[in-house]
């Protein structure tokens, strides 16, 4: 047997991962507050009153519990409704429609209506649905109304990208990122409502970014374009969401999101499994760094331009590698899975005070140039789930399948 399927069914690997999701979970508990709002939490889980809540944390908290509790995870319902209610009463704009990108509480400090945020939306609705909110219907219409009308750009198959309060667009910017989760959201609303139109946009995304851009670029994917679609090199923006260069992080992210566009449309294109594997071995072999983790930026060749580690890249590295080796298992990947997960035990899962440290120093220890405290659950925690459900897609099911059998969960 394959050493790759034996370590994901190694059952103290298992129990490892299972340990770590309960963990994760019963970590950003801490974030919501008796108001109802989801704030940062510090390096020992401590709440940092007085920040924004952003759109992505607020819907990655609703997608992140609603996992939690699909596969049985105690006290989740509590943190999926204040996100539901946070979504529909805080975040969504009854004036002009759309969510806008940061509030406190009732109070809307960013009113810009982002794509990257709103189709964590419809990931949010989806993960609802799943697990049967009784908002989720009516969250789930209303995003698709909002992304159909102001996003979705029919002619180029992509995503608009970013407009003020009122629909004025802001920027002729055009990104990979919001496309690459708008493919990641359309594949979860496709499972949750059975509907084509999903599926079928996730895969003209997908084509573009994971076969011709990709193709033209060594197996690498730029991050930013003009409004015709033309690759623009020199852009510059923000350090959390728009990098410049390329992201390896996001080529293992997209190796996923192929990966499931492809079980869902039947297995059927003979060229998105090599086509995932170019990316998963071209982003590993450009970024790993001589101490160990991933580089976070590279240059348009592959050199290495930001090598700062943060703990997403590792963590959407092992769900992808999880992901291939259940579907066609080879040594390799199971030598970069092992080493992937060992790095982040040793260096990003605090042990002492819960959750992921987001990012590292030059001296393997916790730092704080990018992001401050304990962020984020959504990246570590589907790196844990991901590898202990038994399919590809279908991940609520798998979860749920988990729950009845008592598989993981105690």
């Amino acid at each position: 047997m394959a050493e790759s399927l034996t370590l994901l069914q190694d059952p103290s690997h298992r129990a490892a991962l299972a340990s770590d999701a309960r963990a994760l979970l019963g970590f950003h508990r801490a974030s919501l507050g008796p108001d109802g709002a989801f704030v940062p939490l510090g390096t020992d889980g401590t709440r940092q009153h007085g920040a924004a809540q952003e759109l992505h944390v607020t819907t990655r908290m609703v997608h992140s519990y609603a996992m939690g509790q699909a596969w049985g995870a105690p006290d989740c319902a509590g943190l999926i409704e204040a996100g539901m209610r946070a979504l529909w009463n805080w975040h969504r704009d009854p004036d002009h429609g759309g969510y806008v990108w940061a509030v406190q509480g009732p109070k809307a400090l960013d009113t810009r209506k982002l794509a990257y945020g709103h189709v964590f939306v419809l990931l949010a609705a989806s993960s609802a649905s799943e697990v049967g909110h009784d908002d989720a219907p009516r969250l789930m219409a209303d995003i698709s109304t909002i992304l159909e009308r102001h996003f979705w750009d029919e002619e180029a198959g992509r995503l608009r990208e970013e407009f003020a309060r009122d629909w004025s667009p802001l920027s002729r910017y055009r990104g990979m990122n919001a496309n690459m989760h708008g493919v990641e959201a359309f594949l979860a609303a496709y499972e949750a409502t059975g509907q084509e139109v999903w599926l079928d946009r996730a895969g003209r995304i997908l084509d573009f970014f994971t076969g011709q851009m990709a193709g033209a670029n060594g197996h690498r994917i730029p991050e930013h374009y003009t409004e015709t679609w033309q690759v623009d090199p020199d852009f510059r923006g923000d350090p959390v969401f728009r990098p410049p260069g390329t992201t390896p992080g996001h080529s293992l992210e997209f190796a996923r999101l192929l990966l499931q566009h492809w079980d869902l449309t039947g297995r059927a294109d003979p060229t998105a499994l090599p086509r995932a594997r170019a990316l998963v071995d071209t982003a590993l072999n450009d970024a790993w760094l001589p101490a160990g983790g991933l580089a976070y930026t590279l240059a348009p060749g592959g050199a290495v331009d930001q090598s700062v580690r943060l703990w997403w890249p590792v963590a959407e590295g092992l769900a992808v590698l999880a992901m291939l080796q259940k579907l066609d298992p080879r040594p390799p990947e199971a030598v970069w899975y092992a080493r992937l997960h060992d790095f982040a035990r040793a260096h990003f899962i605090d042990s002492r005070h819960g959750g992921w440290h987001p990012e590292l120093g030059d001296d393997g220890l916790p730092a704080a140039s990018i992001f401050h405290g304990k962020p984020d659950i959504y990246h570590a925690l589907q790196a844990d789930l991901l590898a202990l459900v038994p399919g590809v897609s279908g991940v609520f099911d798998g979860l749920r399948k988990q729950r009845q059998a008592g598989s993981d969960t105690q």
